[in-house]
């Protein structure tokens, strides 16, 4: 049996937590659960042979970009190598689009449904993100559902979760307009009389 390893770290929206195997690569991220202690029992229960660690040289860059992401700074994560052994190629193909996703920026389930080739594959794409096993590395807080409607959200606290770590990227949620939405970028040319 394969070991694998996590630790937790204290992020702006609580105590999260990050597994990675022998080979460095991340099994799985987990978002805050009310204390800590429910944390650590939830990376056990997930995974019969872990161990908790102080990060390797490869994984404490991650955890740093997390914390990071989570105090406002635009990170992310094109770099970490993720266990896909065991992840369906659909739902592999749903994170690669996912993963696109830039900090402060969402996309709807359908857009990515049409990504995939197929505006139908909605739900299922809903489905793949609520299997997620690497929240905040596979971005899944930024995919809402039509006209900016959160949609749901797995993790501890479900969608307030989510819009708090949207707030957080200072994405634009639902159709409201920013600030500067719909400013011309040049002043339009005056007229001669």
């Amino acid at each position: 049996m394969t070991q694998r390893f996590f630790t937790q770290f204290d992020t702006a929206i609580g105590v999260c937590a990050i597994a990675w195997d022998a080979a460095g690569r991340i099994v799985g991220a987990q978002l805050p659960l009310p204390d800590a202690i429910d944390l650590g029992g939830r990376m056990r229960r997930r995974f019969a042979d872990i161990a908790e660690a102080a990060p390797t040289p490869a994984i404490q860059p991650i955890v740093e970009s997390i914390v990071s992401l989570m105090q406002g700074q635009r990170r992310d994560f094109p770099d970490a190598e993720l266990a896909m052994d065991e992840v369906p190629d659909f739902h592999r193909r749903v994170y690669a689009l996912t993963r696109a996703i830039p900090p402060g920026r969402t996309r709807s389930y359908g857009a990515l449904a049409l990504d995939l080739g197929d505006l139908a594959l909605s739900r299922v794409v809903g489905q793949a993100l609520g299997d997620n096993p690497f929240p905040i590395i596979v971005p899944c807080h930024r995919v809402l559902g039509s006209n900016g409607k959160a949609g749901g959200f797995s993790a501890n606290g479900g969608v307030e979760t989510k819009m708090r770590m949207l707030s957080i990227e200072k994405a634009r949620v639902g159709d409201a307009p920013s600030l500067f939405d719909d400013l011309p970028l040049a002043a339009p040319p005056r007229r001669q009389s």
